[in-house]
């Protein structure tokens, strides 16, 4: 049998024999530390109906050799999403890209099956994972796409054949694999490279950021931004968390939501512009964007024993992390920054984070600022700082962590801040 023909017939995928969902197709996928091939008898035993295979395991005939799983994995993927024929909307960018995604869900929801890649599920695994997880009567497809080099935002591309296409923006992340800013601008262009050459594709396009007009000229554009576009809007500052004002018609519309910071008006305002075109009303628009609630770390607030913690440690780069802090320090003057290490940024990485650090220099925090990692201990700082986060418990355990404060932690995932919210 056929992997996608043994899809259909079950519906349903899973790579993992401690989560097997009974009647799906079995992935034996391979990493560097597991061989799934050898776990696929357990996998039917567990109650899978297939298993895709790419080594001999035995002779049962619900097992379907492949030469590579991995690929029968994204080709199965390719299958169905031919199959369901729907508008797929693809987003990648160096930051937001998640916060994004689960606006334009919150919005496109309102009248339409959407089905949206969970969490951050976005890499060369994850996409086609959300390709085959969305259900048969799915009428529009939101797959967010991640990469670290170049050339694996094209390859995503021609496994989710969007037909919509969003850059949320070039930013200083993964500058080692992608080879620097000029090689993320190139990399994460593919997707508009990709929309240029599908028939009725179409780039949703910041109009205030001239290097994407300038990647997505070959595209059918619909563009939005603050002046000089399709969908415009002004930015509502009233206080840290963002929001903006657009019309339609003669009738004007505010939307304040609840994330923090000036830098997400951009991600509310590209998703009211996805909105419009496919035919939201616009007070359906602000509701949904009004009502959504930021979670799984990504800029979001905690109310804690003794504090307001401004949670946002799922990933930093010196971008994300400039603009973090910059808005903290604008609103929560007398707060607290701590502050993780920035990963992925190769032989740049010791001049980003002497960055970062005069940066909070010049907000005057210093004396309330704390860094935690090994990048940030090769900078000149003169304050708090902690090799691990586990070094920063321990000396709060000896001596009391801040109180009664506004603390934002931010960096990157592997830094783990959120273990420090008990102590908070």
């Amino acid at each position: 049998m056929r992997v996608f023909e043994a899809f259909l017939s079950c519906g349903s995928v899973c790579t993992d024999t401690r989560s097997i969902v009974p009647g799906s197709v079995f992935f034996a996928l391979k990493g560097a530390s597991f061989n799934g091939n050898t776990f696929a008898l357990q996998a039917l035993q567990a109650g899978a109906a297939f298993a895709v295979v790419d080594e001999h395991v035995g002779n049962d005939e619900r097992l379907i050799k492949v030469s590579d799983v991995l690929t029968a994995l994204q080709q199965c993927a390719l299958d169905y999403r031919r199959h369901l024929n729907l508008p797929t909307i693809g987003l990648t960018g160096s930051n937001g890209k998640t916060t994004t995604k689960e606006l334009f869900h919150a919005v496109l929801k309102t009248k339409y099956k959407v089905h949206a890649t969970k969490g951050n599920f976005n890499n060369h695994i994850g996409v086609p994972l959300t390709i085959l997880s969305a259900p048969k009567e799915t009428e529009i497809l939101i797959v967010e796409m991640g990469a670290n080099h170049q050339k694996e935002i094209g390859h995503l591309a021609s496994i989710a054949e969007p037909t919509l296409g969003y850059i949320t923006n070039y930013g200083k992340a993964h500058l080692e694999g992608f080879g620097g800013v000029e090689g993320i601008i190139k990399g994460k262009s593919e997707l508009y490279d990709y929309i240029a050459q599908t028939p009725k594709g179409l780039a949703l396009v910041n109009a205030d950021d001239a290097i994407q007009l300038e990647k997505s000229a070959a595209c059918r554009q619909t563009t939005f931004g603050k002046t000089n576009a399709q969908f415009t809007y002004a930015v509502e500052e009233h206080d840290e968390f963002a929001g903006i004002q657009f019309s339609i018609a003669t009738t004007s519309y505010t939307v304040k939501s609840n994330l923090s910071g000036s830098f997400n008006c951009t991600n509310l305002a590209a998703a009211v512009a996805l909105g419009r075109y496919f035919d939201i009303p616009a007070p359906a628009i602000v509701q949904a964007l009004t009502d959504y609630v930021p979670a799984m770390n990504r800029v979001e607030w905690r109310k804690t024993a003794s504090n307001r913690v401004l949670l946002d440690a799922y990933n930093a780069n010196p971008t994300s992390m400039s603009l973090s802090i910059e808005n903290f320090a604008k609103w929560h003057k007398d707060g607290w920054l701590v502050l993780g290490d920035m990963f992925e940024l190769g032989e740049a990485s010791p001049v980003e984070h002497q960055a970062i650090v005069e940066l909070v220099q010049r907000t005057n925090m210093e004396e309330r600022c704390i860094l935690v990692g090994k990048h940030f201990g090769g900078t000149a700082w003169q304050g708090l700082q902690f090799a691990t986060t586990g070094d920063l418990e321990r000396h709060w355990k000896e001596n009391g962590a801040p109180k009664d404060a506004a603390i934002l932690l931010k960096g990157s995932r592997g830094i783990a801040l959120e273990q420090l919210l008990p102590l908070l």
